[in-house]
């Protein structure tokens, strides 16, 4: 497995992604209902776009206090991050929900700053040092 020293770069915008996911989970979670009539969305939907949203902020922020990575789970973070400004782009075109357009301009924003904190990412890992594996352990 390919590993990483992560840039400072790298870690800092991890650590900027968790607090994001973290701060727009608990907003979805605990504010479901006073968001649902502002944005035209289901509660439901909202907070259970924010329960998603926990778990992740957790592991980004582990991500974010690890010096070494594998380079797979940096991989993964972008791989996960584009998909989640895809699906929103989705829930706006695909006719499911009926949003507002203050809905709409709150899917567009947030999807904007996820595409940003992506791109920050694979800046942040092209900055980063590839470490070699030591494989004696892995022979006995």
């Amino acid at each position: 497995m390919a590993y990483i020293q992560s840039s400072s770069f790298l870690r800092n915008v991890l650590a900027l992604d968790a607090a994001a996911c973290a701060a727009t989970g608990l907003l979805l979670n605990f504010g479901a209902g006073a968001l649902a009539g502002l944005l035209g969305f289901p509660a439901e939907f909202l907070r259970g776009a924010g329960l998603v949203l926990l778990p992740c902020a957790a592991v980004l922020a582990f991500l974010a206090s690890r010096v070494r990575l594998p380079r797979l789970a940096i991989h993964a973070v972008i791989g996960i991050n584009i998909l989640w400004v895809a699906d929103s782009i989705l829930t706006l075109v695909s006719g499911w929900f009926q949003p507002n357009a203050l809905g709409i301009a709150f899917v567009l924003a947030q999807a904007a700053v996820v595409a940003v904190v992506t791109e920050l990412e694979v800046i942040g890992l092209k900055k980063s040092t590839p470490v070699e594996v030591e494989t004696a352990a892995l022979r006995l």
